[in-house]
């Protein structure tokens, strides 16, 4: 077991004892909402079913520990998706789910996901998943266009 492998399973045995854990997530899957080595994420124990919206930390069949957010419930499970992605990952048994994201800690300033401008925001770009794609890539045309003119 590596070093990485130990400290994740020390987080789910917190989570599991009833403690809240703070952590930095890798990766862009979570853009635009965390960016790396910027911003923070807050996980606490679930204490009721998650629901769609709802960003949680769950653990792959025999993988790794992963930070998305619930597009969809149904009776076959959970599917998941990543902010800055477009593929569903699920269904998901509740029992992989380790924990749900409480606050942000964006440049030194927490938010609750409880606060209504993050539940609109996040709303609008979890109904906007089929178009993200296209939306990405509009995104980075008019970044390169005003890069360009710099």
């Amino acid at each position: 077991m590596t070093e990485d492998n130990k400290n994740w399973l020390d987080l789910e045995q917190l989570l599991a004892e009833g403690n809240s854990i703070q952590l930095k997530p890798r990766g862009y899957s979570m853009y635009p909402l965390f960016i790396p080595g910027r911003d923070e994420a807050i996980i606490s124990p679930v204490e009721k079913s998650p629901r769609r919206g709802d960003v949680v930390l769950y653990r792959r069949v025999g993988s790794i520990l992963v930070l998305h957010r619930i597009w969809k419930v149904d009776k076959t499970g959970y599917y998941m998706v990543g902010d800055n992605q477009s593929e569903v990952e699920g269904p998901l048994e509740e029992s992989q789910i380790k924990g749900i994201l409480t606050e942000v800690i964006r440049k030194g300033k927490r938010f609750s996901v409880k606060d209504p401008v993050y539940r609109i925001l996040f709303g609008i770009w979890l109904w906007l998943r089929p178009f993200r794609p296209k939306i990405s890539q509009s995104v980075s045309w008019i970044k390169g266009k005003i890069v360009r003119k710099e």
